[in-house]
């Protein structure tokens, strides 16, 4: 029988025929491409500025730089996440701070965060977990009382909205990844949208050694002499990245449509599984990039079991994700125990995740539902 992948990325022969046509052509770094990606993008965001970059954690790392946030400085962000979210602010200079997430949703939320900002508090980085958005009017309102950055790990939610609001509307920047399992990719790529035309001018120096002309400028015109104004990083978008991404843009909403349906069904033919618990859906009026579903397993079964006899009949999956404080760097590093974050710690050791991609059909969703209800009754 044929496996089910975990995974299938969406790129037609549109968007290959597209980067060929780079390929063919004179210029393969960053150049008008790039720019046609990054006036596309913002548009679809509403958003007055976007910077095409190498991935979303080159992305954080440039906004915490930005806003001069580093040694001494602390970010408070979430547990339940991926480690770039964490790694970036290291990265800066800075100490992440965790603080607990709803049991109900892993979310972070504006009130736990408001009672942990410190005098060394500089910025607050939540993340769209998922597809859902974290509360970000609520998020606003705590970084203006307590005068702190706030920013967006937006790598699972480009399509989503909550109250009206969109990544990148109510923040410094939202950062966001085009990871091969993210709504749309390049094989690697990231972005980050923000409201300022100085702030996306820094950007595009500091994503280039920090010098005074990009690429386009330096090879496409009269030759002039260019300066290093800034210490700069290596975290520029080529075209051919730009090229594979471009057309993409015209297909989220109705593939994240296509997943909401997908998961909806998910719910439905499993929802009788004893001791199967789901992370809250999205409420009404939100709407939800739909990244991924995950589901958590009964508390006294084998995950690793579950998943080697999932693996075993044919359907791919996937942790997403085991807490970042109970990862071994940051246990020898801070002196994390599990318990310091115990809504985090027991979805990190629950959750497992199920196929979830537009081409995905319902008779595949059928076969993995019945294949994970035989996983669970048989470690029972």
């Amino acid at each position: 029988m044929e496996k089910i992948e975990f995974f299938k990325h969406n790129l037609t022969e549109e968007d290959l025929e597209l980067a060929n046509q780079v390929l063919r052509s004179l210029f393969l770094t960053t150049g008008p491409q790039v720019a046609a990606f990054e006036k596309k993008f913002a548009q679809y965001l509403d958003s007055p500025e976007a910077v095409g970059l190498t991935s979303c954690t080159g992305a954080m790392h440039l906004v915490l730089l930005k806003h001069g946030i580093g040694p001494g400085d602390e970010v408070i962000t979430t547990p339940m996440t991926f480690v770039a979210t964490a790694t970036a602010i290291l990265e800066a200079g800075a100490t992440p701070v965790f603080v607990d997430v709803c049991p109900k949703s892993g979310l972070l939320l504006p009130e736990a965060v408001d009672a942990a900002v410190s005098p060394k508090t500089r910025a607050i980085l939540p993340v769209h977990l998922y597809g859902r958005m974290v509360d970000m009017r609520g998020f606003a309102r705590v970084a203006a009382k307590h005068g702190l950055v706030l920013l967006e790990d937006a790598a699972h939610c480009l399509e989503g909205s909550r109250d009206q609001v969109r990544p990148g509307q109510l923040s410094a920047a939202a950062c966001f990844s085009f990871y091969p399992t993210k709504s749309m990719t390049c094989g690697e790529g990231g972005a980050l949208v923000c409201s300022s035309p100085e702030d996306a001018a820094w950007y595009r120096s500091a994503r280039h050694h920090g010098i005074s002309k990009n690429a386009a400028d330096r090879y496409t015109k009269k030759y002039e002499h260019w300066d290093m104004e800034m210490m700069g990083w290596k975290y520029n978008m080529d075209d051919i990245q730009a090229a594979l991404l471009l057309n993409q843009i015209d297909r989220l909403d109705a593939l994240r449509q296509r997943r909401q349906d997908l998961e909806n069904l998910y719910r439905e033919l499993l929802a009788d599984v004893e001791g199967l618990d789901f992370l809250e859906a999205p409420v009404p009026g939100e709407v939800s990039g739909h990244h991924l579903f995950t589901v958590l397993l009964p508390p006294r079964l084998d995950r690793d079991e579950v998943i080697k006899s999932v693996q075993e009949q044919g359907a791919g999956c996937a942790v997403n994700y085991r807490a970042v404080h109970v990862l071994r760097y940051f246990r020898e590093r801070y002196a994390y125990r599990p318990e310091d974050f115990p809504a985090a710690y027991q979805i990190g050791q629950r959750t497992i995740s199920l196929p979830l991609y537009p081409k995905l059909t319902e008779g595949k969703v059928a076969r993995v539902c019945e294949i994970l209800k035989k996983a669970v009754s048989q470690g029972q």
